[in-house]
C-alpha cells in the first residue's frame, strides 16, 4: 500500500544526457501504479553534447539500469576506456596516465607505493604504472574484461566508455519511455510559483499547455531554467581556480587503431581532448579567454587533430562552480543546471548519475521534508568541493612556461586541497573522505604525474625484509605484464563483442 503522501507527478525539464538518465533512472517509480514521469523537452534546443568520456561508476549505473552491456556499446559507437594520458601538464614532453585501476598489492598492509617511493632509484624500478594493469593495458592498446577470480591480477582493472552522448540519450529514451516515462515536445516559455511557499507549481509551453507536478527536475543545461531563472538560487563562481571559461570542438574521422583511453594534451592557455569513438573522434580545446583570443584557439583545435575533420568548430562558453542550492524548495538541478567544472576528469555524466543516485536515496514525498533537502545539498556540495580540488591539483603542480600557466601554479589553493598535498609531500599518506569520488590511486597517479614526490616514506616500510619485499614486487611486475601480454587489441576487442552498425 502506498502512502497517501507519495508523489503523485515528477516533471523532468531538458532532455539531452542528464534528462533521459534521469527519467531511465526513475522510471521505476513509474511502476507504483500511481507516480507519473515526464518529460518535456525541445527539439529546437541544442544540447551540448560533449559529455563523451566516462569514469568507471557508469558500468554500474548501466547495469542498474538493466542495459546489456555490448548492446549499448554497438548502439551508442562506444569504445572501452581504461584512463586518462596527461600529455605535457608537468612539462611540454613528458607524459602519465590516470588509470582506473590500483598500483600493486599492499604488502604486510602497508601500501605498495610506500615500497615504490622507498625503492623506485636505489633498485632501478620501473616507473609505478608497470605496476597497473590498466595502465599497462592502456598503453598496449590492449582490453580484456576483468575476471571475477580475486586471485587474478584481472581482477584488479576496471574501465569506462567513450560514447556518444547523443546516442546515449536517444537509447535511454526508448528503454523509460518502455518503462512508462511520457515525453512532451515543446519548449517551456514560463514558469509558475506557488504564492504561498514560493515552490513551482507548473511550467507553461510555447504551445500554450500548463504542466504542473509535484517535483520538478531542472535538466536544461547552463540557463538554470528553474533552478535559477525561476527559484534565483544563486551561483558560487570558482573561477579563480580554474579560470578556464570556453571550449571549441569539432570532430573528426576515427583513428586507425582505438586507443582505449582519452587523451588530454596541454595547450599555451589550456588543454586539448582527444576520445575515441568507433566512427569519429571528439576533439575540444578548453581554454581561458583571457589568455588566448577564439580563433587561435580554434587554430590550435584544428592543428592538433589527427584526421580530417569532419564537421565545422563550434564554441561552447561557461563558468566554473556550482548553484549554491541544487535542491531549492520542490526543485532539483541534475547535470549542468547544477554546476560545471571543465570535463578534464570526465566527471560531467558521473555528476548526472551522482545527483540522480541521491535523489532517489533521498526521494521527497508530498511534505518535501527539509532535512532530506538539506543532506542532498550537503553532500552534493562536498562531492563537487572534492572534485574541484583534484582538477586543480593538475594545475597547480604544471613547470610550464607562459602566462596561463604562471597563473594557475601561483593562484591560492582551498586549504582543504593545500593540506591534501601537505600531507602527500611529508610521507606519501593520502586518505579518501567520507564517499569521496577518487581514491587513493587516483590522487596518487596525478600528484606524481605532475611531479609531486613526498621527501620520505611510511616508516613501517623499513621494518620489512628488502629481499622480501623485492620478491613481492617482481611477481606483482610480472603478473600483470603477462596479463597484459594475454590481451587482445581494444580494436580485436570491439570487433568481436560490439561493433557499431555502419554509420
Amino acid at each position: 500500500m502506498l502512502s497517501d503522501q507519495t508523489l503523485g507527478t515528477i516533471l523532468i525539464v531538458g532532455g539531452g544526457t542528464a534528462g533521459w538518465m534521469t527519467a531511465a533512472a526513475l522510471s521505476r517509480l513509474a511502476q507504483n501504479g500511481h507516480t507519473k514521469i515526464r518529460l518535456v523537452e525541445s527539439d529546437a534546443i541544442a544540447t551540448v553534447g560533449i559529455g563523451e568520456a566516462t569514469i568507471p561508476p557508469i558500468v554500474g549505473f548501466n547495469q542498474i539500469l538493466g542495459i546489456e552491456e555490448n548492446d549499448f556499446l554497438a548502439k551508442t559507437q562506444a569504445t572501452i576506456k581504461l584512463g586518462i594520458v596527461f600529455d605535457g601538464w608537468l612539462q611540454p614532453g613528458e607524459a602519465y596516465i590516470h588509470p582506473f585501476g590500483e598500483y600493486g598489492l599492499d604488502i604486510n598492509a602497508v601500501k605498495f607505493y610506500q615500497f615504490w617511493l622507498k625503492y623506485r632509484e636505489s633498485q632501478k624500478l620501473p616507473y609505478i604504472d608497470q605496476f597497473c594493469l590498466p595502465a599497462v593495458a592502456a598503453w598496449s592498446n590492449k582490453f580484456l574484461k576483468p575476471g571475477n577470480d580475486p586471485r587474478s591480477v584481472l581482477s584488479t582493472l576496471s574501465y569506462a566508455y567513450h560514447f556518444d552522448a547523443t546516442l546515449y540519450a536517444a537509447y535511454l529514451r526508448r528503454l523509460a519511455e518502455a518503462r512508462g516515462v511520457v515525453r512532451s515536445e515543446g519548449k517551456v516559455v514560463d514558469v509558475a510559483l506557488r504564492s504561498e511557499d514560493g515552490f513551482i507549481e507548473s511550467v507553461r509551453l510555447e504551445s500554450g499547455e500548463v504542466i504542473e507536478a509535484d517535483l520538478f527536475v531542472d535538466c536544461t543545461g547552463f540557463r538554470g531554467l528553474l533552478i535559477e531563472g525561476a527559484l534565483k538560487t544563486g551561483f558560487e563562481d570558482w573561477s579563480h581556480w580554474l579560470p578556464s571559461n570556453s571550449a571549441v570542438v569539432a570532430p573528426s574521422e576515427r583513428v586507425a587503431a582505438l586507443p582505449p583511453y582519452t587523451r588530454a594534451t596541454a595547450r599555451d592557455a589550456g588543454w586539448q581532448w582527444r576520445i575515441p569513438l568507433q566512427h569519429r573522434t571528439s576533439h575540444g580545446h578548453v581554454y581561458c579567454n583571457s589568455f588566448v583570443d577564439d580563433q587561435t584557439a580554434q587554430d590550435t583545435l584544428m592543428a592538433g587533430l589527427d584526421a580530417s575533420a569532419t564537421d565545422e568548430p563550434r564554441y561552447l562558453r561557461f563558468t566554473t562552480g556550482r548553484r549554491k542550492k541544487f535542491w531549492n524548495r520542490n526543485c532539483v538541478a541534475i547535470g549542468l543546471s547544477g554546476g560545471f567544472m571543465e570535463p578534464l576528469e570526465s566527471t560531467s555524466i558521473h555528476l548526472i548519475q551522482a545527483g540522480i543516485s541521491k535523489l532517489i536515496a533521498l526521494m521527497p514525498d508530498m511534505s518535501f521534508n527539509p532535512t532530506e533537502r538539506d543532506e542532498y545539498n550537503r553532500l552534493t556540495g562536498i562531492q563537487f568541493e572534492q572534485i574541484r580540488d583534484f582538477l586543480i591539483l593538475h594545475y597547480t603542480a604544471n613547470q610550464r612556461e607562459g602566462a596561463f600557466w604562471d597563473y594557475v601554479r601561483n593562484m591560492g589553493l582551498p586549504a582543504s586541497l593545500e593540506e591534501k598535498i601537505a600531507l602527500f609531500r611529508s610521507k606519501g599518506r593520502i586518505f579518501r573522505f567520507q564517499d569521496e569520488l577518487f581514491g587513493e590511486a587516483n590522487w596518487l597517479s596525478v600528484l606524481l604525474g605532475q611531479g609531486i614526490i613526498p621527501r620520505t616514506w611510511d616508516p613501517l616500510v623499513d621494518t620489512m625484509d628488502l629481499a622480501a619485499v623485492l620478491g613481492d614486487m617482481r611477481q606483482i611486475y610480472q603478473a600483470i605484464q603477462k596479463t597484459a601480454e594475454g590481451m587482445p587489441s581494444h580494436q580485436d576487442y570491439i570487433t568481436r563483442y560490439c561493433p557499431a552498425p555502419p554509420v
